[in-house]
C-alpha cells in the first residue's frame, strides 16, 4: 500500500477561480490572462494557455471576494515567483503553482 503524502502546506488553501492577469519576462514583458486554481496566503496556482518557466519572477493582481476577506472584496497585487508547472489540465491548459514573496492592498480608487 502506498503512504499518504505528507501535507507540507502551512497555510490554508482556498479553491477560487478567480480571473488574474500575470506578468512575466520572457524575451520582454509579456502578459498573460489566466484564471487561479487555488491561493493562499503564501502561494497562488493558476492555469494559462502556454508555460511560464520555473524560476521566472511574476507579478499579478487579483480581487479577493468578501467570501475570503469576511468584510469587502479586496484588490491585492503580488510578486513571487514560479515554482511548479503541471500539464494535463483541463481544456489543455498548464497548471502554473508559484510562491508569493511579496504583496500590497490596492485601494479601490
Amino acid at each position: 500500500m502506498a503512504e499518504a503524502q505528507q501535507e507540507k502546506r502551512a497555510t490554508r488553501r482556498f479553491a477560487l477561480r478567480l480571473p488574474v492577469a500575470v506578468t512575466y519576462a520572457d524575451n520582454g514583458t509579456q502578459e498573460k490572462s489566466a484564471q487561479t486554481r487555488d491561493v493562499s496566503a503564501r502561494g497562488i496556482s493558476f492555469y494559462v494557455d502556454s508555460p511560464i518557466a520555473t524560476g521566472a519572477p511574476i507579478e499579478f493582481t487579483l480581487t479577493l471576494p468578501a467570501e475570503i476577506t469576511l468584510t469587502e472584496s479586496i484588490r491585492v497585487r503580488c510578486k513571487g515567483k514560479v515554482v511548479r508547472l503541471d500539464e494535463g489540465a483541463p481544456n489543455g491548459k498548464m497548471a502554473v503553482a508559484a510562491v508569493i514573496d511579496e504583496y500590497e492592498f490596492l485601494s479601490e480608487s
